[in-house]
């Protein structure tokens, strides 16, 4: 392990609980108009390697109702709005990618404690459900945990920490495990 570690990190077992204490801010910060407010992404899966930022998703009735009541109390945390409106639709999904749009900001710079990518979605849409049967696939199938982190650490590496790459190149594998967790939601009764 290289300095790929930099950009994927070994999973750290405090990540859980401190993605809870970002998620108690934010829901505190956002009030009712966050319907819900949840840690996703690999920080939130015990024993997965990840960027060492705090994914949150925050779902909403309405984005730009969202965005006009989020923009004061998020920029007064330290958070910034940046003009990514949409997430990669799957392949072979057949959605359009208005279906699938969000809102996003980020927390990053000198003294920031937890960095944070908040996602900001309509409820029942599918970027929030897939981003919701992710994380719970994973946990619910602890022995796929290892191969996924280790395939996050190598294209790290192979990728000079390029985001816009290793981005473009992990989405398919992405896709590859929703089709898994899809079948497991289907089975299993899982809903979000």
């Amino acid at each position: 392990m290289s300095d790929s570690l930099t950009f994927v990190a070994a999973a750290d077992g405090r990540w859980r609980e401190r993605g809870r204490a970002v998620v108690e801010r934010l829901r505190a910060a956002l009030g009712p108009l966050a319907v819900r407010v949840e840690h996703i992404g690999s920080t939130a899966v015990p024993g997965m390697a990840a960027k060492p930022v705090f994914d949150v998703q925050v779902s909403v009735v309405d984005l730009e109702v969202a965005v006009a009541a989020f923009d004061g109390p998020l920029a007064g945390l330290g958070f910034v709005r940046l003009p990514y409106e949409g997430d990669h639709v799957p392949a072979g999904c057949g959605d359009g990618p208005g279906l699938w749009v969000k809102r996003f900001w980020c927390l990053r710079g000198v003294g920031v404690v937890e960095p944070v990518n908040l996602h900001c979605r309509l409820v029942g849409s599918p970027n929030e459900r897939l981003a919701l049967l992710f994380r719970d696939w994973f946990r619910a199938h602890p022995a796929a945990v290892p191969a996924y982190g280790a395939f996050k650490v190598a294209l790290a590496a192979a990728v000079s920490q390029d985001l816009g790459v290793y981005t473009d190149v992990k989405d398919p594998v992405v896709d590859l495990v929703a089709v898994v967790a899809e079948e497991w939601a289907a089975v299993s009764g899982w809903s979000v």
